[in-house]
C-alpha cells in the first residue's frame, strides 16, 4: 500500500545497542481544511501585502531582518546566518531512554501524532520487535528527535499494526492549572445530586468512535461555498438570542435529564428502543 505523502524525517529508532532504520510521515491531514484569501470586492483580485516601516513607507525584503523584544521599542536584530549557526545538529537518532505507562502522561503534554515505519526488509524485523515488546509490557518509549532544527520530546507506543510517535510539549510550556482553579468554590457537594450525574454520565457512556462525529460548520462552510459558485442567492436568516442556560433547580434538572435520556448515546442504528 502506497503511503501518504513524503517522509516528514528520516533516521533510526535506537533501543539501547539496537538501531533500526525509519521514516515519519504526519498522521494528522489538513486536506479538508477551508482556507480562504483577501479579496478585493470591486475588482475581484487577491490582495497583496506589502512591507512597510512607519515614517518610512515601503521597504525592500533584503533589508528585512528577525528581532527580539528586549525592551519596548528596544529589539536585538540577527542575521539569518547568526540563527543557523546555533541551530542543533541534524541528529538522525531517536534514542529511547526510558519507558513509561502511556495512561501517565497528562494529555496536556500531547501536541502531535506522526506515524513511524520501517525503512526497508531489513529494518523491518526490529521494528516489529520493538512494537511488539512496547505492546506486551504496556509501556511508551520517551525520548527526543531533532526537527527543523529544534530539539523535541516525544513519546513512541505501539497503534494498529505499527509504531505512533507523539510529540509532548516540555514541562515549562504548560501553564499550572492552579492559576484558573484555585478560586473555585470549595462548598459540600450533595450527595444525591452527585449520584444522579454518575447515573447520567453511567447512562450515557459509550466506546469513543470518532467518527460518529463531523464539523458541521466545515460541511456547511463547504456546501456555502459550492452554492456561491454555482450562482444561487444565500438567503441569511436572522440570529435567535440565545437562552439562558443558568440551572436554579440543579435536582430537578439532573432528574428531568434522567427521564428524558434513558438509553445510552450511541450510533442511530444501534440505538436501543427498550428502556433499562
Amino acid at each position: 500500500m502506497p503511503r501518504l505523502g513524503r517522509a516528514y524525517w528520516k533516521g533510526f529508532l535506537r533501543l539501547s545497542l539496537v538501531s533500526i532504520g525509519v521514516e515519519i510521515y504526519n498522521a494528522v491531514s489538513s486536506d479538508s481544511e477551508i482556507r480562504f484569501n483577501q479579496i478585493h470586492k470591486p475588482s475581484g483580485k487577491r490582495v497583496n501585502y506589502t512591507k512597510t516601516v512607519k515614517g518610512i513607507g515601503p521597504i525592500d525584503a533584503a533589508d528585512i531582518v528577525k528581532g527580539y523584544e528586549i525592551d519596548d521599542g528596544t529589539y536585538v536584530t540577527l542575521e539569518s546566518n547568526e540563527i543557523e549557526a546555533i541551530k542543533l545538529e541534524s541528529k538522525r537518532t531517536i534514542d529511547l531512554k526510558e519507558f513509561v505507562d502511556i495512561a501517565e502522561i497528562d494529555p496536556r503534554y500531547f501536541e502531535r501524532p506522526y506515524y513511524i515505519v520501517p525503512t526497508d526488509e531489513v529494518s523491518g524485523e526490529g521494528y516489529q520487535v520493538i512494537r511488539e515488546a512496547l505492546s506486551k509490557v504496556g509501556k511508551a518509549g520517551v525520548g527526543q528527535i531533532t526537527m527543523a532544527g529544534r530539539e523535541h520530546l516525544v513519546a513512541i507506543n505501539p497503534v494498529d499494526k505499527g509504531l505512533m510517535m507523539e510529540v509532548l510539549r516540555y514541562a515549562h510550556e504548560i501553564r499550572p492549572a492552579a492559576s484558573y482553579f484555585s478560586d473555585l468554590p470549595t462548598a459540600k457537594l450533595d450527595a444525591e445530586m452527585v449520584k444522579l450525574a454518575m447515573e447520567l454520565v453511567s447512562r450515557k457512556s459509550a466506546k469513543f468512535a470518532p467518527d460518529r462525529y463531523s464539523d458541521s460548520y466545515a460541511v456547511a462552510l463547504k456546501e456555502l461555498v459550492e452554492r456561491k459558485a454555482k450562482g444561487r442567492t444565500i438567503s441569511i436568516k436572522s440570529e435567535e438570542p440565545a437562552k439562558s442556560s443558568n440551572v436554579i433547580d440543579l435536582m430537578g434538572a439532573l432528574r428531568r435529564s434522567l427521564k428524558s435520556d434513558s438509553a445510552p448515546s450511541t450510533p442511530p442504528k444501534k440505538r436501543a428502543t427498550s428502556k433499562r
